[in-house]
C-alpha cells in the first residue's frame, strides 16, 4: 500500500489513547510532589511498535533511551533510501500536568468519549499526539511503503518541567542523538488548534522579595510595609519593562496574539497576625518574551531596575508611589530603607520564530490547505523546550498539533477525534511532499 491511502484507524488510535490516559495519574509532572514515570506510557507505545521492529523482522528501528530510571524517551525510524534524506516528527511527550479529580466533571485519569470529544488529562497535551504518531508509524511498519526519505519519530520525557534537566529532549540533544535530523524538516508535534504555529515565546520566571520593617498595623508610620513596597516595585519594573521591550514590528507579521509581557502570578509572606505589618513579602511571576528580543538581555534589564531601586543615590525608591499618608519606604530617623532582592528560577527558555522561507514551512502550509481547505498560521507566547536551540543549531523547526488550545493545562481537558483524523492526513501529506 502507498502512503496516499493512509487513513487513521480510529479504533486502534482510541484503544491506544485509552491505555495512555489510563496511565496519566502516574505521568503527572510537578516535582517533588508528582514525579512522572514516562515508561508507563512508553510501554504502550512499544507494545504497538515493537512487533514491527527490526528485532522482530520488521522495518522499524526502535531505541528506548533512559537517563533516569523509569523515565525513558523513544526514537523510532522508518528507513528510506540510502542518502535519500530525512524528515522527523519530534516533541510529543509522555508526561502531563497535574489534575485534581475533585474539580473535574469527569475522571481525568481514564478516557471518556462524548460523541466526537475525547476527554481526559493528556488528550490535547500531549498523549493524543503520542497515539497519533504511534499509529502513523504502525501503519508504516505494517504496510511498508517505499519512501525516499527516512522518517523519524521522537517521543520525549519531562516536557512539562524545565527545572530538572538531563531527562528528556535536552539530554537527547546533548548526547547528539538528534544530530541526523538537521538535514531535513523537523515538525514539533505539541501545539494545538489544527493550524501551523509559527512562533512561540521565551520565558523568564522571577522572584522579587521585599524587605521592610515589621511593626504594629496601628502605627504604620513607624513601619516599612514590604507588601506595599513589592506592589510599587513591580509596577515600577513593569513600566520600565514595557518601555524597553515594546511591541515589535515582526510580531504582527507572525501574528502573535500578545507582545512581550511581564506580570506577577504568586504572592506570599512568612505569616503573622492580621494586625501586624510583616517584615518581608515575596512576589513571583514571569516574563513572556517574543523571539525578537533576547531573553538574557531581559534578565539583565530586570536586574538593573532592582539595582536602581536599591541604590541610595538614584532616588528611585523614594520616588515610588505611596499608599496613603503613612506609607513610606524609607525611615530616615532610623536610617532604614526598604530593600529588594531579585532572583531567577533555575532555567529560562527562548522563543522561536519559524523560518517562513524554508521548504518545511511551505510544505506544512500546503498540507493544511489540502486537508482543511485553508492555512492560517498563528503565534503565541506559550513556551516549548529546546526548539529555539535546535533552530540555532541549523534545524528547520516547524510546529504542528491537533488538540484544543482552550483546554491546554485546563480542567476538563478534551480533544476531538475528528481533529486527529485530519491531523493524520496532514502528516500523510507532509510525508508525500518530501517523498514525491
Amino acid at each position: 500500500m502507498t502512503v496516499e491511502a493512509f487513513e487513521l484507524d480510529e479504533t486502534r488510535f482510541v484503544d491506544l489513547l485509552r491505555n495512555l490516559i489510563g496511565e496519566a495519574r502516574h505521568l503527572q509532572n510537578n516535582p517533588p510532589e508528582a514525579v512522572p514515570k514516562e515508561d508507563r506510557a512508553a510501554r504502550h507505545v512499544l507494545d504497538v511498535l515493537q512487533p514491527l521492529s527490526e528485532d522482530e523482522g520488521g522495518p522499524l528501528r526502535i531505541r528506548h533511551i533512559s537517563y533516569v530510571e523509569g523515565r525513558g524517551n523513544i526514537i523510532v525510524e522508518y528507513p528510506g533510501e540510502q542518502d535519500g534524506g530525512i524528515m522527523s516528527f519530534v516533541g510529543c511527550h509522555m508526561d502531563v500536568v497535574t489534575a485534581n479529580p475533585d474539580t473535574w466533571s469527569f475522571d481525568p485519569f481514564s478516557l471518556s468519549i462524548e460523541g466526537d470529544k475525547l476527554c481526559g488529562r493528556g488528550t490535547t497535551d500531549c498523549l493524543g499526539h503520542v497515539a497519533l504518531v504511534t499509529e502513523f508509524f504502525r501503519q508504516l511498519g505494517e504496510k511498508r511503503p517505499k519512501l525516499k526519505r527516512t522518517l523519524v519519530g521522537v517521543y520525549i520525557a519531562n516536557e512539562e518541567n524545565s527545572k530538572i534537566l538531563g531527562i528528556g529532549i535536552d539530554e537527547l540533544v546533548s548526547q547528539h542523538l538528534l544530530d541526523g535530523l538537521r538535514s531535513g524538516p523537523l515538525y514539533w508535534v505539541d501545539v494545538a488548534d489544527s493550524q501551523p504555529c509559527i512562533g512561540t515565546g521565551g520565558i523568564v520566571a522571577w522572584s522579587l522579595k521585599a524587605y521592610g520593617k515589621m511593626f504594629h498595623s496601628g502605627l504604620p508610620h513607624k513601619s516599612i510595609n514590604p507588601i506595599e513596597l513589592a506592589m510599587a516595585a513591580v509596577q515600577y519594573m513593569q513600566d520600565r519593562f514595557y518601555a524597553d521591550f515594546p511591541p515589535h514590528l515582526e510580531e504582527a507579521r507572525y501574528g502573535f496574539a500578545t507582545p512581550s509581557t511581564m506580570k506577577p502570578t504568586q504572592w506570599s509572606y512568612p505569616g503573622g497576625s492580621i494586625n501586624q505589618i510583616p517584615g518581608e513579602a515575596t512576589v513571583c511571576g514571569d516574563c513572556r518574551i517574543t523571539p525578537f528580543y533576547d531573553v538574557e538581555k531581559v534578565m539583565e534589564k530586570l536586574k538593573s531596575y532592582v539595582d536602581e531601586l536599591n541604590s541610595q543615590g538614584s532616588g528611585a525608591l523614594e520616588a515610588l508611589p505611596m499608599r496613603g499618608p503613612c506609607s513610606k519606604y524609607v525611615l530616615p530617623d532610623e536610617d532604614l530603607r526598604g530593600r529588594l532582592e531579585l532572583t531567577f528560577f533555575d532555567s529560562f527558555s527562548k522563543g522561536i520564530a519559524c523560518n517562513l522561507d524554508s521548504e518545511g514551512y511551505h510544505a506544512m502550509t500546503a498540507a493544511f490547505e489540502k486537508v482543511y481547505g485553508f492555512s492560517k498560521p498563528y503565534a503565541i507566547t506559550g513556551s516549548l523546550p529546546c526548539i529555539r536551540e535546535l533552530q540555532e543549531a541549523g534545524y528547520d523547526v516547524q510546529c504542528i498539533g491537533f488538540g484544543k488550545m482552550a483546554t491546554y493545562h485546563a480542567i476538563n481537558e478534551y480533544a476531538l477525534l475528528s481533529d486527529f483524523v485530519k491531523g493524520f492526513r496532514v502528516m500523510r501529506e507532509l510525508v508525500l511532499h518530501f517523498n514525491n
